[in-house]
């Protein structure tokens, strides 16, 4: 059986692709040619990448994707939790790289 693997509008592409994230972790996965980016909880691994090979113009190897729990929070005596949140981390072909100072809107 195949997988048929729609394309995605530019307006999906950037609602998908919410920010990168710079921490002391990601910088250093960054020589291996690996980037991360904080992405919207409804989106699967061939919509990030198409996402990203349209918003950066590169090749992506692999996607690998984790949804990290909120956390319990009190504020005032109150109890709530923090929102969930997904991270993808993007590999990408050897010789491409992602300009990490950009944002995304």
């Amino acid at each position: 059986m195949k997988k048929i693997n729609k394309q995605i509008s530019s307006e999906r592409a950037f609602s998908i692709i919410k920010k990168p994230i710079t921490t002391e972790k990601s910088t250093n996965l960054q020589q291996y040619n690996q980037y991360t980016f904080l992405v919207s909880k409804d989106s699967n691994s061939n919509e990030i990448k198409q996402a990203i090979e349209n918003i950066f113009k590169v090749k992506v190897i692999k996607i690998n994707t984790s949804i990290t729990r909120g956390k319990l929070k009190s504020f005032k005596g109150t109890i709530g939790f923090r929102n969930d949140t997904k991270k993808a981390i993007v590999t990408l072909k050897e010789g491409n790289t992602i300009d990490s100072s950009l944002e995304i809107k």
